[in-house]
């Protein structure tokens, strides 16, 4: 096998440098896709570089390569050394194997508690109104989606402002946001050099949100004094204490301002809020096509590459076969 087999391992080191100026400077939505893209293949391309190394070790253990049908004596003149290879690669597929299901099962679980807990909200209504004194808001996926805004949030804004707080949750129900920030969760867990990618996925389905209100009112400034105004409002009285795992919410997911790609303080690196208010008050980014375009051949030579080390691998066993 080839150089190419390992190259997918090494494709997701420039997720970290890229995930900030592809989240700033492209459309929110064309930001939210590529970013979520970007962290799926990435993450699914190392994935399966660890299992053909496991599999190409595997099948140099000579009982398993007799059991298969194939040569031993084959295998190990094609490179002997792969069993030390494929050793700490199966230990990291099992690894990446065991935290990702685990991932998968709780977020399944999330959504059909969402879903769950939406159904048993009385009538059709979406607006949902808790009697709660903490400022917050958040739309919970379901049949209907629902959109929970406590009576202390709705006591914070004005009329013009609950319209663009309730445009902002339709736009994630409608746009099933909760979809991407999970997919890019789910590649993030697989692999933590997407983490980045995953971080700014929470923070770009925000901003399409925001945009979407902004349309809706057409007024970018109000909408953005309205985050400003219920950021500082659920800072203030602390937010609800549970949220449903699957919610998205007018701040977003909580613990999402967490610094995971390395950001440096001072206002180029502002926390979510911030940038999203500052984005608000400035043009709607509409250049940036060559930075999704220079992405998508990047991942296009990650899948490639992982292509050819499947066909590099598969080249070997018929070799063995045949021998």
């Amino acid at each position: 096998m080839h150089l190419a087999v390992y190259l997918p391992l090494f494709f997701p080191l420039l997720a970290g440098p890229a995930a900030r100026p592809l989240a700033d400077r492209l459309e929110p939505r064309l930001a939210t896709w590529v970013l979520t893209t970007a962290s799926v293949v990435l993450a699914a391309g190392s994935t399966t570089v660890l299992g053909l190394l496991a599999l190409a070790g595997l099948v140099r253990i000579p009982r398993i390569a007799r059991l298969a049908d194939l040569s031993p004596a084959v295998l190990g003149r094609d490179d002997p050394a792969w069993v030390s290879v494929a050793v700490p690669a199966a230990v990291l597929l099992l690894a990446v194997t065991v935290v990702a299901s685990r991932f998968l099962v709780r977020r399944v679980r999330a959504v059909c508690a969402a879903v769950l807990e939406s159904a048993c909200f009385p009538g059709q209504d979406p607006l949902v109104v808790m009697e709660e004194s903490a400022a917050d808001a958040f739309a919970m996926p379901g049949l209907p989606g629902r959109i929970v805004v406590s009576t202390g949030m709705l006591a914070t804004l004005d009329e013009t402002e609950r319209a663009i707080l309730f445009a902002h949750e339709r736009a994630h129900l409608r746009a099933h946001h909760y979809l991407f920030a999970a997919a890019a969760q789910l590649a993030a867990t697989a692999n933590p050099l997407v983490r980045p990618l995953a971080a700014q996925v929470s923070y770009t389905v925000e901003r399409w949100a925001d945009e979407a209100a902004a349309s809706t009112t057409g007024d970018r400034r109000r909408v953005a004094v309205t985050v400003g105004k219920a950021a500082l409002a659920t800072k203030r009285s602390g937010g609800l204490r549970r949220l449903p795992a699957a919610a998205l919410g007018l701040l977003g997911r909580r613990g999402a301002e967490r610094r995971t790609d390395g950001e440096r303080t001072g206002l180029d690196k502002a926390g979510p809020v911030p940038r999203r208010v500052a984005a608000l008050l400035s043009p709607v980014p509409t250049g940036g096509k060559w930075r999704a375009a220079v992405t998508a051949a990047y991942l296009t030579a990650a899948v490639l590459c992982t292509f050819e080390a499947a066909q590099d691998l598969h080249e070997v066993l018929e070799r063995a076969r045949g021998g």
